[in-house]
């Protein structure tokens, strides 16, 4: 049976309260403290009015990493692909002779 934990998440001063598989609840905590991390960097770096902007900024950059990760998971498994077709016919040249 996969009994679901009730849990009150904090962003930008507002609670949420959420229902989560008891595996989430440690990403969703961190992942809260992170938001609000940030809100506070960008509010003493930027003079910012609105917590709608701050939250519009922390959603970008949360996304533009999300991004380049993918962006560099490809780029690292195409060279790795490259690096494997040439091993490939390196093997196929010494065993063909």
């Amino acid at each position: 049976m996969n009994e679901k934990l009730k849990i009150k998440i904090s962003i930008a001063d507002r609670v949420y309260p959420l229902t989560v598989d008891p595996s989430q609840e440690e990403g969703l905590r961190s992942a809260s403290k992170k938001i609000d991390t940030m809100i506070k960097q960008f509010e003493e770096n930027y003079a910012v009015r609105d917590k709608q902007d701050v939250l519009a900024m922390c959603a970008l950059q949360f996304a533009a990493q999300t991004e380049q990760k993918q962006i560099d998971s490809t780029i690292e498994l195409e060279e790795a692909i490259t690096k494997l077709k040439r091993m490939d016919a390196k093997l196929s040249e010494v065993l063909s002779k």
